[in-house]
């Protein structure tokens, strides 16, 4: 055993490793009995390695030598352990000090090189929570996905955001918190249209006092942490107390917010005690592909069910549950259970590196009875329609593919579809999307947007030239790969800017299409563009391969309006006023109160801005000077 540099992927709380390597050169023989031997009964990682070099598969193993000369004795039968077996040239090993570690280490490793044989989970997401502020005297309750380091409260997570957008609903109509931003609400002088509809309180201008507002934040917060019935009870003696003070009207108020909390109460799945968390994760198999479903009860109420999707050869649902839980859970905080039907590998080691990841004790449970068996079986009904709907888009994608392959004249049909697209409002913000599709259809983790700055205003040509410059500069440095087909939203000009872009930067891509409109832009009228042809190519409206090309078209104008705007709204809201250093946003509002708005302060004089509470002389002066630049 030789020592070695650290492993980039290893944990970084990892103590040092050590190293044993198979002691010769992947082209060469390799001898499996010998490098067995060698290996020492210690815990750690070892990665099969194929003829040139490339990460067969990696795993864990509490003995090095017992689970690695596994593989190779004369009774394995299983057909993914026989085929991964057959290609091996070489294998190396990281010894770690203890079974969690080697957990660790594992999960960065698959990761970091997706090596063929290992069980590799797709569509990776974030989960939205309900967000409540806990920094100023009114509270901010709003849907939220992200980081959760910022001071505050989160509850979840919710499987999809229409889940949490219901939630937030519910509690908008029965406790009126309000949702606006921080500036918002600072700049208000009358209340909005959400208090008008009586969906706010209004506690922006006063209409709500503080402490009424806590205790509408309390109970929020007791209703998402499951405890519904104190709440009620809370409601049930202040709609008492004000009717004994003959407060009739606040009495009603109360008491239609309770009957409206009973409402939701028998609405919601509350199955088990207010203490359940727990995540409960059920598979389903198919044709090389598993669905992994996960339900989400948290507080004894069930927040909804998603799946998702791995690529598993030759895999048992046990291990595919094995290798879920180690590769979603270490990269998201686990709840106190996790709820599976069948005993997984390690689960011991498992739940002790969950538990130091989340920063509490997580326990695996089987079940096979009662509640959890029902929500096991509701689970896994979800995973199984998830996948037959999957599969079945699936093969749909992969027709339309090959017709787009045998329209091109390619040789075999298509994997990877880019297509760019620019959005502007007459110069103004522009922004260009690139979008990606295969063969699971959408791959919006590839996905990119580009900020078009320093181009002339309306000049498609050189927008689209700058995106596709730098997206194939960036390509031709590694970050991803060639796609087969590149789609061009725009005629021959564009097409043309594609070429050269391509030629420049001497990047080969087997089919460049410009895909046009038709005369009175119609969809079905599409004129295909093609490098090397004088006419355009107009498909039949029924054409499979049409259907795929529009689809791609579609979403990526989709993409690069939903940039445009965003970053138009963006540059909109922001006041030429915030440029000007020395005026913070106590100065702002003091300008726009004394002068109604900015218009009125585009009117002032240096001696009418200095008369302004706060401003003095250099002041005003700088602020007249941001406001006329020519003067």
């Amino acid at each position: 055993m030789t020592s070695a540099p650290p492993d980039p992927a290893a944990p970084k709380d990892a103590a040092p490793a050590l190293v044993v390597e198979s002691g010769a050169a992947i082209d060469l023989e390799f001898d499996p009995k010998t490098f067995v031997a060698a290996l020492p009964a210690r815990p750690g990682v070892y990665r099969m390695l194929d003829a040139s070099g490339g990460i067969l598969y990696v795993g864990k193993a509490g003995n090095l030598r017992a689970r690695v000369g596994s593989y190779f004795r004369s009774d394995v039968v299983q057909p993914k352990v026989v085929a991964m077996v057959r290609q091996i040239a070489g294998i190396e090993v990281t010894v770690t000090n203890s079974d969690t570690e080697a957990l660790l280490l594992e999960f960065n490793l698959i990761k970091k090189h997706r090596p063929h044989y290992n069980i590799l989970l797709k569509d990776d997401k974030s989960f939205p929570y309900l967000y409540l502020t806990t920094e100023q005297r009114y509270p901010r309750l709003s849907f939220y996905r992200g980081s959760r380091r910022m001071p505050g409260r989160f509850f979840g997570p919710y499987p999809n955001s229409v889940a949490v957008r219901e939630t937030l609903l519910q509690l908008q109509k029965l406790f009126k918190l309000r949702q606006c931003e921080d500036s918002y609400f600072s700049n208000r002088s009358r209340p909005c249209l959400q208090y008008q509809i009586q969906r706010c309180s209004g506690p922006c201008v006063g209409l709500i006092s503080e402490a009424d507002y806590r205790a509408d934040v309390a109970a929020v917060t007791r209703v998402l942490e499951g405890r519904n019935d104190e709440v009620a009870a809370d409601l049930g003696n202040r709609m008492e107390a004000a009717a004994a003070e003959l407060a009739f009207e606040r009495a009603a108020a109360l008491r239609d917010q309770l009957a409206a909390l009973k409402s939701i109460q028998a609405s919601q799945i509350v199955s088990a005690g207010a203490e359940a968390d727990c995540d409960v994760i059920a598979v389903a198999s198919g044709p090389g592909e598993y669905g992994i479903g996960v339900m989400f009860v948290r507080a004894g109420r069930n927040l909804g069910t998603t799946t998702y999707f791995a690529r598993a050869p030759y895999a048992e649902p046990e291990e595919v549950a094995g290798a879920f839980l180690a590769q979603h859970y270490l990269a998201h905080e686990a709840p106190a259970e996790l709820v599976i039907a069948a005993a997984v590998p390690e689960s011991a080691a498992l739940a002790t590196a969950l538990g130091e990841r989340a920063g509490h004790r997580v326990t695996i449970h089987v079940a096979s009875r009662g509640l959890k068996a029902r929500w096991l079986e509701m689970t896994r009904d979800n995973a199984e329609n998830s996948l037959k709907m999957r599969l079945a888009t699936q093969a749909g994608i992969e027709q339309q593919l090959a017709a787009v392959g045998a329209v091109l004249g390619m040789a075999a049909s298509p994997e990877r579809l880019e297509c760019f697209d620019i959005s502007h409002t007459r110069g103004e913000a522009a922004v260009a999307s690139c979008v990606v599709f295969g063969r699971e259809g959408p791959l919006k983790a590839d996905y990119r947007r580009f900020n078009l700055d320093g181009i002339t205003a309306g000049d498609d040509y050189g927008a689209m030239r700058e995106a596709l410059t730098r997206r194939y500069r960036r390509i031709k440095a590694g970050e991803a790969r060639l796609p087969d087909v590149l789609l061009i939203d725009g005629g021959a000009g564009q097409l043309a800017q594609a070429a050269a872009v391509l030629a420049s930067l001497e990047v080969q891509v087997p089919a460049v299409v410009g895909v046009a409109k038709g005369a009175d832009r119609r969809v079905g009228q599409e004129r295909l563009f093609l490098l090397g042809s004088d006419l355009p190519l107009i498909l039949p409206p029924d054409s499979r391969a049409l259907h795929l090309i529009q689809r791609v078209r579609d979403e990526a104008h989709r993409f690069a309006i939903a940039g445009h705007r965003a970053r138009r709204a963006k540059t909109r809201q922001a006041s030429v006023l915030e440029d000007v250093p020395g005026l913070g946003p106590a100065r702002r509002r003091e300008l726009l109160k004394r002068f109604g708005g900015l218009q009125g302060i585009l009117g002032a004089g240096i001696e009418d801005l200095e008369r302004v509470p706060g401003i003095g002389r250099r002041l005003a002066e700088a602020i007249y000077a941001r406001l006329h630049p020519d003067a």
